[in-house]
């Protein structure tokens, strides 16, 4: 029998293997990331209300753009240690 996903203190977790279930990863469209650079390019940082009007804009959750914006500031990052 497959083992039925349980909640744990608001977190999916697998039943005996205590294992988190991840959420789907995002697939952004191609407006969405070419939105999403165009206003990298302009600031690294979004304040609240910009991340908010950009989110509702692009039809994602604040969350998405916050974690989108980290991710690319870290590869950025990286690109220019890198030389």
């Amino acid at each position: 029998e497959p083992e039925k996903p349980l909640a744990v203190n608001g977190e999916l977790r697998l039943g005996g293997e205590g294992k988190k279930l991840r959420k789907p990863r995002t697939i952004y469209s191609s407006l969405q990331l070419q939105a999403l650079n165009q206003r990298f390019q302009q600031t690294q940082y979004l304040a609240l209300p910009e991340r908010a009007e950009l989110a509702a804009q692009l039809g994602l959750t604040q969350t998405q753009v916050k974690i989108w914006f980290q991710n690319k500031r870290s590869k950025y990052k990286k690109i220019l240690k890198q030389g």
